[in-house]
């Protein structure tokens, strides 16, 4: 199994378990397949749950939780934390590196917020893509107002990305028009255009606003391509903004 699918099969048996737990009766065969298929990756049963290498069956684990907590809300926590270590290391390694390059400069931003957003968007590319794309422009977005905020800008109440866009634009020097070089011009253009294409597939397919009648569902491949856009894009500007620090 390629890292993708072993992480699906392992969310899929956590979902499995938390439905039983809870009493909504589970089919124990997928339980069993799943179990099977991920007891035979050693890197997988090193950290799966001891109750899932003991328990072969669904009744085996109803025997095992129901006396262990009582209610619903404490089976259902108990089973997310003890997936928590897998989960992460399928994750983590799941990562591209891309991922870990805007990772280990978003680290650096003092802003709780960015760092939110930012991993936010990176879990939610395959499971949630609506989700993934609205936070893309959030991340964007959270960039801007963070090195305006910095440079004492004020950019009123209600801006939209493209205003903000052009507001830091203007003060790192990253406008086409302040630059004679044709190939500079030429790529901060394609800067300014994905700036302006995430605004508007955020509020075309992203998860922030309703739509009608005739609506486009995004895949993760789409999520993919906005999430690592923006996360480019936040890297871009952030170390143009501590270059620019430099020579105040």
């Amino acid at each position: 199994m390629d890292n993708q699918e072993k992480l699906i099969k392992v969310e899929t048996i956590q979902n499995i378990l938390i439905a039983h737990a809870i009493g909504s009766g589970e089919n124990s065969s997928d339980y069993e397949t799943l179990r099977y298929y991920l007891l035979k990756e050693i890197d997988i049963k090193n950290l799966l749950p001891k109750y899932v290498i003991t328990c072969r069956n669904l009744q085996q684990f109803w025997q095992f939780i129901k006396y262990e907590y009582r209610t619903y809300g404490e089976r259902r926590d108990f089973i997310w934390n003890s997936f928590q270590p897998l989960l992460k290391k399928l994750e983590l390694d799941n990562s591209v590196p891309s991922d870990k390059l805007v990772t280990s400069v978003v680290k650096k931003i003092d802003s709780d917020y960015i760092h939110s957003i930012w991993h936010k968007a990176l879990e939610r590319r395959a499971s949630d893509p609506e989700g993934a794309i609205t936070l893309s422009r959030t991340l964007l977005e959270s960039t801007c107002k963070h090195i305006l905020d910095e440079l004492d800008i004020d950019y009123g109440n209600s801006p939209d990305i493209n205003q903000l866009y052009r507001l830091i634009a203007k003060e790192l020097s990253l406008s086409p028009s302040q630059h004679s070089e044709q190939i500079f011009k030429q790529i901060l253009g394609g800067c300014s255009s994905i700036v302006e294409g995430l605004g508007a597939l955020r509020n075309k397919v992203g998860d922030a606003h309703g739509q009608g009648k005739v609506n486009f569902k995004p895949s993760p491949r789409h999520a993919e391509l906005a999430v690592n856009l923006a996360g480019t894009m936040a890297v871009f500007l952030f170390s143009t903004w501590e270059m620019k620090k430099i020579e105040l």
